[in-house]
């Protein structure tokens, strides 16, 4: 039948995107170190291994099938609707012709009842035999139209529901082919942005050295996954101005300011989901945020492979022990990241393989499950058997306002001026929301190189450009390095770089009396505009943050594609 044939292409049609994605994910990734770059960034963007235009290259050729394959249930869609809406109008034609034919039986069966007069036949009706055939024969066809009336009512009836059936089929296709055609511009985007990404690795591996490479590496920062079971701290003289952090050089000065620490910026902000959870929203709003899906109910019992360990009970030991937001913080926050991180490792359960304990998967911490804090446990057991289907539930702990997943972390879901106000994560108060980092890690009491704070002075920054301009002049040159690159290595890098007057001989800038930042749509700095003695310079945010990185004295760094620049 045609709605058997309607509802098995609809199913067709929300399903097989779904599947598609499963597959290529668990295909290339199945740990957060093998997808923390899963999409345009497939391999480790800061380490620019060798590898990675290959696997670039995969991952576009996998968009430009998912891509054409929508476009194929698009047009499918188109077809199927046109088909429906011909059948519809046939429906209705048929309908009014029936009603008309229902018209005339119900004249014709008033005129029988109303019309007809036994005793006019009984006087003109020669025999009695004869009058009773007569008077039988008229009952009889009175009979038949009062039972063709009955089932035309029904005919109609059953006419009608078909009709609403169809039109209800209609608008159903019409939303899914409208979900249809959004899947393939967020595809289109994630080709274009993976292509561009090409264009810039393939540059920067032509052009750097290894130890440059190594040097960008170190200073964009590790993989920070989360929060952690304690809040994390801010770096001294960090915070934008105002703020408690902040620490103000006196005029004249520029710092860089990343938003967020390197993360895949993927899933769920735990800062994100702070902020949120304070404002009233409900452990489900924050999934469906990050996720776009709410929880379902799955068993969820048995045990699950630890690494180290062995096999434990899933829910009353390893969740019990997963260590990765403060138990302090707002019950539905707790309740997201219970189910967050109850989905990840369901994923390890049911393929029967075993996780680690590590950030590299998600941590879990043994002293922790066997004495879980109250809110914590709390938390696990309401969300009990709850996880989030056909979704990798990454999650990080600060990615500055932007998710590749979901797009603006902000109250209001745009980006633009003044969206760091807007971020849940600042709202939530995260440290690391908008930080200078110039400390030789992430603790606030490690080196610093003599630095008293992130600031660099008019010529520093002219440095940087002059750096700029010999990278994107130069097929190699390995002596773009910091200035302090030996007095204070980094990894164990040393070098011979330019000093400040050779490299200004060959960039010609010496001084930078202004700066100011464009931020792009899809959550990066998309220009670094500057005042200099040689009039306005404008550089892409990318060609930037890899001349600032490879050229910054002391450990000073850009930790994020999202970034600004202050001028004190």
């Amino acid at each position: 039948m045609k709605f058997k044939t309607v509802l098995l292409f609809l199913i067709f049609l929300f399903f097989a995107p779904m599947s598609i994605y499963g597959a290529e994910c668990h295909k290339d990734c199945g740990s957060v170190d093998e997808c923390k770059n899963f999409m345009n960034e497939c391999s480790e963007i800061l380490g620019l291994y060798s590898d990675a235009n290959l696997k670039n290259r995969e991952t576009l050729d996998n968009y430009r099938i998912q891509v054409s394959r929508f476009e194929t249930m698009i047009n499918s869609a188109a077809i199927q609707i046109n088909k429906l809406e011909k059948d519809i109008a046939s429906q209705e034609e048929e309908l009014g012709q029936q009603q008309n034919l229902l018209g005339s039986r119900v004249r014709r069966y008033y005129i029988h009842t109303r019309g007809y007069s036994t005793l006019g036949a009984f006087l003109t009706s020669d025999e009695t035999s004869e009058f009773m055939r007569s008077v039988y024969y008229q009952q009889q066809i009175a009979d038949n139209d009062k039972r063709d009336i009955e089932e035309l009512g029904i005919f109609l009836s059953d006419l009608i529901e078909d009709r609403k059936d169809f039109e209800q089929q209609q608008e159903w296709l019409a939303i899914k082919k409208k979900e249809a055609e959004a899947q393939v511009s967020f595809l289109a985007k994630e080709v274009e942005k993976a292509e561009d990404y090409i264009s810039v690795l393939s540059n920067t591996i032509a052009t750097l050295s290894a130890k440059q490479k190594a040097l960008l590496t170190a200073r964009s920062g590790t993989f920070t996954s989360s929060v952690g079971d304690v809040p994390i701290s801010n770096i001294p003289c960090s915070g934008p101005p105002g703020s408690p952090s902040y620490c103000s050089p006196g005029g004249g000065w520029f710092g860089a300011f990343s938003f967020g620490a390197w993360t895949h910026r993927k899933g769920m902000s735990q800062y994100g989901a702070k902020g949120r959870a304070e404002s009233g929203q409900s452990s489900n709003d924050i999934l469906q945020a990050y996720y776009g899906k709410t929880p379902v109910n799955k068993d969820t019992s048995g045990t699950i492979s630890v690494t180290g360990i062995g096999g434990i009970d899933f829910e009353g030991q390893y969740l019990m022990g997963i260590a990765e937001m403060p138990s302090s913080w707002h019950p539905e926050a707790l309740k997201a990241q219970a189910i967050a991180a109850r989905t990840y490792a369901y994923r390890y359960k049911s393929q029967g393989t075993s996780i680690c304990t590590t950030q590299a998967c998600q941590v879990y911490s043994s002293s922790k499950a066997a004495s879980p804090p109250a809110a914590w446990k709390q938390a696990v057991e309401a969300t009990r058997g709850q996880v989030l289907e056909d979704v990798i539930t990454y999650y990080s702990s600060t990615s500055g306002g932007y998710l590749t997943t979901s797009g603006w972390d902000t109250t209001d879901g745009n980006g633009g001026e003044g969206f760091a106000s807007r971020a849940w994560e600042s709202i939530a108060g995260s440290p690391w929301f908008y930080s200078s980092w110039y400390t030789e890690s992430y603790s606030s009491g490690s080196a610093t190189c003599g630095r008293s704070g992130p600031w660099m002075s008019s010529e520093e920054m002219a440095d940087i450009l002059n750096a700029w301009v010999v990278l994107n002049h130069s097929e190699s040159d390995d002596r773009i390095l910091p200035i302090t690159i030996n007095s204070c290595p980094i990894d164990g890098i040393t070098g011979n770089p330019y000093s400040m007057a050779e490299l200004r001989d060959k960039g010609g800038f010496t001084s930078v009396t202004s700066v100011s930042v464009v931020y792009s749509n899809d959550g990066y700095t998309g220009t670094v505009s500057f005042g200099t003695n040689k009039g306005s310079v404008s550089v892409s945010g990318e060609e930037f943050k890899k001349a600032f990185n490879l050229r910054a004295p002391g450990y000073i760094s850009i930790r994020s594609p999202l970034f600004n620049l202050e001028k004190s």
